[in-house]
């Protein structure tokens, strides 16, 4: 809908972060599964350096990337904790409400512009 470098960075990181989500969503799921290792979502670094151009193509192409974890592994070759996934989903949830927080005034001072004109 909105093609300025701020609406596709916000689109993008929030896409980022709910692919974030459903990974540590799958990790907790198979927390038990012998030989799972954990997935791990990377998409900060891409976006900040796509958005640091200023090319809303480049930022738009930013998405995420999903790469196994290679911490260490328990005795059945498992790699996934629970207190790890359980801070990094506090901390995703909580950058998801920032950022549609940030959507929602972005798109209130745009009511707010077309009322006023």
């Amino acid at each position: 809908m909105f093609s300025d470098v701020t609406s596709v960075a916000l689109r993008v990181a929030l896409g980022g972060l709910s692919a974030r989500q459903r990974a540590t969503a799958d990790n907790v799921a198979n927390i038990d599964t012998p030989s799972f290792l954990a997935g791990r979502v990377q998409f900060e670094d891409s976006l900040r350096d796509a958005v640091r151009s200023g090319d809303v193509r480049r930022i738009g192409a930013a998405g995420p990337t999903t790469a196994r974890s290679l911490e260490p592994t328990r005795e059945d070759g498992n790699n996934v904790n629970l207190d790890t996934e359980t801070i990094s989903n506090t901390d995703t949830v909580l950058r998801y409400q920032l950022l549609t927080q940030a959507v929602t005034d972005r798109m209130s001072l745009l009511r707010t512009s077309m009322r006023t004109q």
